[in-house]
């Protein structure tokens, strides 16, 4: 499975960089490739380096104005001319998406796919990994969106939200073992 994974290009603190590399770890010894920025720094890099330290393959996708930032020995890197561009290459090539910290463009990344969804533009599975409660305060926000009738949809057809990076990747095998 190609998993894409939405993250910071930030050094960040342990609270974070520990579970994302067992997490990374995790998706390269059960054979899953990562799909990601392409950038090797911060979070990205962490991803990378756990994914291909354990046998996963990666698929890098960067943006022309970060090129100088991507990793040099992914097994394939794409760089796009802007961020909608970028943003369209890293969904076509994943079968799974998983959010992970991360700032605005992590944001801006997280809603696109979610609108994309919502209007029925794709039906990948996408899990929000709320490391450390990262993500408590995003997760209200989205069950008063649902409370309130501001989603047409349930929010559980939309985003799982996942505590561990062990639970995002259940919850992504199941789905691909049960579309066969």
């Amino acid at each position: 499975m190609n998993i894409c994974v939405f993250c910071s290009a930030a050094d960040l603190d342990d609270r974070y960089v520990v579970p994302a590399r067992e997490f990374a770890e995790s998706i390269g010894r059960r054979g899953h490739a990562l799909v990601w920025g392409g950038s090797d720094t911060g979070l990205m890099k962490v991803m990378a380096d756990g994914v291909q330290e354990a046998g996963g393959k990666l698929l890098g996708v960067s943006v022309e104005f970060l090129a100088d930032k991507t990793r040099a020995n992914a097994d394939e890197m794409v760089v796009t001319k802007d961020l909608a561009e970028r943003k369209a290459q890293l969904l076509a090539r994943a079968d799974a998406i998983v959010v992970m910290v991360g700032g605005t463009g992590t944001l801006d990344e997280a809603t696109e796919i979610l609108e994309l969804r919502k209007h029925g533009m794709h039906s990948k599975p996408v899990v929000l990994l709320n490391t450390a409660g990262f993500y408590d305060g995003l997760k209200a926000q989205f069950e008063r969106m649902e409370a309130e009738g501001f989603l047409p949809v349930p929010l559980s057809e939309l985003v799982i939200f996942a505590e561990d990076g062990a639970g995002a990747l259940a919850h992504l095998e199941a789905w691909a073992a049960a579309a066969g």
